[in-house]
């Protein structure tokens, strides 16, 4: 279910004249067809889960604000992708002012471990990983790996030559491998 907010920015949004570039579908589209799909490109381009709904909502407003820049040279997938690169990027910056970790919830006492306690930490991992990736590595490895788009399609988002976007692919990989050796238990230690 999408927050609130994500909606009355939706309902705002549409009922607004904007002017579409060729071959870009209406916004509501748009965003029921991509929302999800932002949100985890931003949560693995390292925005923190308290700030998604806002770096979402930002991401989309630029769309609607820029639709009529869309020139239909890539896919919409594509477009949206460097936009969501762009705002991470914002957010990331913002993060490192917030010292303040705000909950609605008390840490919990227990010390057994539960299902969603070894996913939450699965998910931590693979932050960390991700996070010892440079912007570029990290944008390519995301849309490759986790997304699943072509190469051809990745090479478009981030605006580089397709055998750059291998090289750093391959280079993402390594770091990543040689990062996760590290992390896991010596055995007959």
């Amino acid at each position: 279910m999408l927050p609130f907010i994500l909606i009355v920015a939706m309902t705002v949004l549409e009922t607004s004249a904007a002017t579409a570039g060729p071959g870009l579908p209406s916004f509501r589209s748009i965003f029921e067809q991509h929302a999800p799909y932002v949100w985890r490109t931003l949560r693995r381009l390292g925005v923190r889960p308290s700030d998604i709904d806002d770096a979402c909502q930002e991401v989309f407003v630029v769309v609607h604000r820029r639709g009529g820049s869309f020139d239909g040279t890539s896919s919409v997938k594509t477009w949206i992708y460097g936009i969501c690169v762009r705002v991470a990027s914002d957010f990331r910056r913002k993060a490192h002012v917030r010292r303040e970790m705000v909950t609605d919830r008390p840490p919990d006492a227990g010390t057994g471990s539960s299902l969603q306690e070894d996913r939450r930490a699965a998910v931590e991992a693979l932050d960390g990983l991700l996070g010892c990736l440079d912007d570029d590595k990290l944008a390519v490895f995301v849309l490759y790996e986790i997304e699943q788009l072509t190469m051809k399609e990745v090479a478009e988002a981030v605006e580089c030559p397709l055998q750059t976007a291998y090289s750093r692919l391959h280079a993402a990989r390594e770091r990543v491998t040689s990062m996760a050796s590290d992390l896991q238990p010596r055995r007959g230690s």
